[in-house]
């Protein structure tokens, strides 16, 4: 069983993540999210870097109905 990633977790995330984190965001495992993302059915946007797939942070946020601005600002609360 795969364990979806906290907020805490998500909001953590660099701008771009490989298949294997964004499917854990989703609660997809790493066979099932390669699969998804070649026949072009992943739950967000994802690009072929050469034979790779990265996936923006925006893309996961935006799928999971996360703001960016409020958990940008969250990050930077959480600094002062």
């Amino acid at each position: 069983m795969i364990k979806q990633m906290t907020v805490t977790e998500l909001e953590a995330l660099p701008v771009a993540v490989d298949i294997e984190t964004a499917g854990r965001c989703f609660g997809i495992g790493r066979t099932t999210a390669h699969e998804l993302a070649r026949a072009g059915e992943f739950p967000c946007r994802v690009l072929r870097v050469g034979v790779k797939y990265r996936v923006p942070r925006s893309a996961i946020f935006e799928a999971l109905g996360i703001d960016p601005a409020a958990a940008s600002a969250g990050q930077s609360g959480d600094a002062a």
